[in-house]
């Protein structure tokens, strides 16, 4: 009974779609109507089969055209996402979404950035989504909230650091492979400020921590849908970690000139994404772990503690040469030899 009702939701799912391509086909404005036409074609109601490389290129490549075409496109992905209460067109949403984040024009992604931590029309918010057809898609729907936080704080994460997250991103860096050290720097770093330094360490660490709090039904990633979702958001890690490594590396070497409450933000920070680890190795399980960017955790979070050690040694240090002083201070009064009694005078040296 299971069985026939999924292949009635299924078959009732192939219809819809028909049916609205159908009514985006025969819209007046032949111009939109092509637009919507690619969303509902790469925003099936499948359960299991994720959007084609065709059919996602086919709504990348809205954004090679005007503003005005690739607001239409955006407009008309988040009224499909916002509207459904399926999780499998949910997720092809938001997959959707994600390709444009990472690999769409500078006018689409800007289309799709607009206001995404403040609310309006793009607001990727979907924490309250439920599909309760059946026990699958209830279970679906918690990978629909996951990948909607997920490549929410990635459009955060883009506005904080003033540019998409993509491999070209980088000019360079240092890293050691093999105890072999490679240098490529990126010296755009060394202008910012400690505090601006750290904000952006704060948001990428958030990414990294929404990242991991993936859902518990880790047996959906057999999934299609799960898979290719997991799957980009992994590059996305990929290039997080690059930028958390350059910060970190960044601060570390600023970290005589760190007041205190610098040093505990960083070291909290550190902390966090450390705590991540085993949930993140988990979700990438077949993912080969990059060793030395754990090792620069470890050493910098090390570094750090023994600095703040340092200096509260010295604080207690200075608070007990403090007390001394007083007590010399207190021991140079004396009573006046040429007065039997009178208050005491204090001489100073």
């Amino acid at each position: 009974m299971g069985r026939r009702k999924i292949k009635l939701r299924n078959l009732i799912g192939i219809l819809k779609d028909r049916a609205s391509i159908i009514k985006a086909t025969l819209s007046i404005d032949r111009h939109v109507s092509s637009i919507h036409v690619a969303i509902l074609r790469a925003t099936t109601h499948h359960p299991s089969t994720s959007p084609s490389e065709n059919r996602i290129t086919a709504v990348l490549r809205l954004g090679n055209s005007s503003r005005l075409t690739s607001c239409t496109c955006i407009v008309a992905l988040m009224d499909r996402l916002h509207a459904t209460h399926s999780a499998p067109v949910a997720l092809k949403c938001l997959f959707t979404a994600h390709n444009i984040v990472s690999n769409g024009s500078f006018i689409l992604r800007d289309q799709l950035s607009f206001y995404p931590s403040t609310g309006g029309q793009n607001f990727l918010n979907l924490s309250m989504f439920r599909d309760d057809s059946n026990v699958d898609m209830w279970d679906l729907s918690s990978w629909v909230r996951w990948y909607a936080g997920v490549v929410e704080q990635n459009l955060i994460v883009s506005r904080v650091l003033g540019y998409y997250l993509s491999s070209s991103s980088f000019s360079s860096l240092n890293i050691y492979v093999n105890n072999k050290k490679e240098t490529i720097r990126d010296d755009k770093l060394s202008v910012l400020l400690n505090s601006d330094l750290l904000w952006e360490v704060d948001v990428l660490v958030d990414d990294v921590e929404r990242i991991s709090d993936a859902p518990e039904s880790l047996h959906l990633r057999r999934n299609s849908l799960v898979y290719e979702a997991v799957t980009l958001v992994g590059e996305d890690y990929r290039l997080v970690q690059r930028e958390l490594w350059v910060r970190f590396k960044e601060l570390g070497d600023r970290m005589e000139g760190l007041s205190s409450i610098e040093l505990t933000r960083l070291l909290a920070a550190l902390k966090t994404v450390e705590d991540c680890r085993e949930r993140l190795v988990l979700l990438f399980v077949n993912r080969k772990m990059n060793v030395a960017f754990w090792d620069l955790i470890r050493q910098t979070k090390t570094k750090l503690v023994e600095m703040k050690e340092k200096r509260e040694q010295k604080r207690l240090e200075w608070t007990t040469s403090g007390l001394e002083l007083d007590k010399t201070s207190e021991s140079t009064q004396f009573w006046n030899p040429f007065v039997e009694s009178g208050p005491a005078v204090s001489v100073s040296v």
